[in-house]
């Protein structure tokens, strides 16, 4: 499965991640590697959470672009 994932810049430094098809699954690391690595851990335990508990696995559908404005 693939799930879209949001990478921010972390005020303390650092980056933090969040999965919109997945409320409350974050992850943060030092570097955007690491990061991505760490939520790719969130996403399969929290997977694995889902399932233990009998409940349905969402779907990611969403298709995220960047646009450009003037500004």
């Amino acid at each position: 499965m693939e799930y879209s994932v949001i990478v921010h810049d972390a005020e303390e430094g650092g980056y933090w991640v969040e999965v919109p098809a997945l409320p409350g699954c974050y992850s943060q690391g030092e570097t955007v590697e690491e990061t991505l690595e760490h939520v790719r851990e969130a996403i399969g335990l929290y997977i694995e959470t889902l399932q233990d508990q009998g409940h349905p696995i969402p779907r990611d559908d969403e298709v995220v672009f960047k646009v450009s404005v003037a500004a």
